[in-house]
């Protein structure tokens, strides 16, 4: 059986006039994608009506709250000590949006009680497969 979380929480998306727009958005994870985290936002929020997810590594989230990190469609970075900014970037353009750094900590922290950081990487995954593969003598 998987187990999910998921965590309401606010963040704040930065405009290209610096406006901020408070918006709604809901934290996931489950053992059934132990990789990653999701951040999915409510149709009245997104700008073709419908819900919209977008996943990323979980160890990018745990890096992007200590020092710049991503070089992709999602980064993650700190916006002070209390702040961090997380920008996803697509064909249409760039969204950044500013979460409350300690309740990213505070999901972060529950997803390591689902899947520890160690049990949830790719090398976990092969050993695993390893001993199927080869019966229990690895």
């Amino acid at each position: 059986m998987h187990v999910t979380l998921q965590q309401p929480t606010g963040a704040r998306l930065i405009t290209a006039s610096d406006q901020e727009l408070a918006i709604p958005v809901t934290l996931r994870h489950t053992s059934a994608d132990p990789l990653a985290v999701h951040l999915d936002f409510p149709p009245h929020v997104t700008a073709d009506g419908e819900v919209t997810t977008w996943t990323f590594a979980r160890v990018l989230l745990g890096e992007g709250l200590r020092t710049a990190a991503g070089i992709g469609n999602v980064r993650v970075r700190p916006a002070g000590s209390t702040h961090t900014y997380v920008e996803f970037r697509a064909p249409q353009g760039l969204a950044r949006l500013r979460f409350t750094t300690a309740d990213l900590l505070r999901f972060l922290a529950r997803t390591y009680t689902v899947v520890a950081p160690d049990e949830g990487t790719v090398g976990a995954e092969l050993d695993h497969g390893l001993v199927e593969l080869f019966g229990g003598r690895v």
